[in-house]
């Protein structure tokens, strides 16, 4: 009974300093709601997939993609969108826009037989 008791106290002190090292972190993760799909082929041409072609892309949009967008200036020099205002900034296969009647979208995506990041969305 005293194991279980000693056990059972280790097991409290280190859930509440697991807590408590959790509200002091600096970079937090944060919830978000977003939109994926799971296909094969290209973007522009999706296709189900297939037991040797599997491609994941996410979108995410609102406050989260306006975080991810600003953490990674500076724009580039075109966007997609002829909307003035418009906006555009991309780091490898993560690319997010603002428009100004949208708001803000991030697009990236993964190769789910490889593993490798992707593009995840179009212009």
């Amino acid at each position: 009974m005293k194991k279980i008791a000693v056990i059972f106290g280790t097991t409290v002190v280190l859930s509440l300093a697991y807590a408590a090292e959790q509200a002091h972190w600096p970079a937090p993760y944060r919830p978000f709601k977003g939109e994926y799909t799971i296909y094969s082929g290209e973007l522009g041409d999706q296709q189900s997939p297939t037991r040797d072609d599997r491609k994941l892309s996410f979108i995410i949009e609102g406050q989260p993609a306006k975080d991810v967008f600003n953490a990674m200036p500076p724009d580039n020099k075109q966007t997609c969108s002829g909307e003035k205002g418009a906006r555009s900034r991309s780091k490898g296969n993560v690319w997010c826009t603002f428009d100004p009647g949208d708001g803000y979208t991030c697009y990236f995506g993964f190769d789910l037989k490889t593993g490798r990041s992707i593009a995840g969305g179009i212009c």
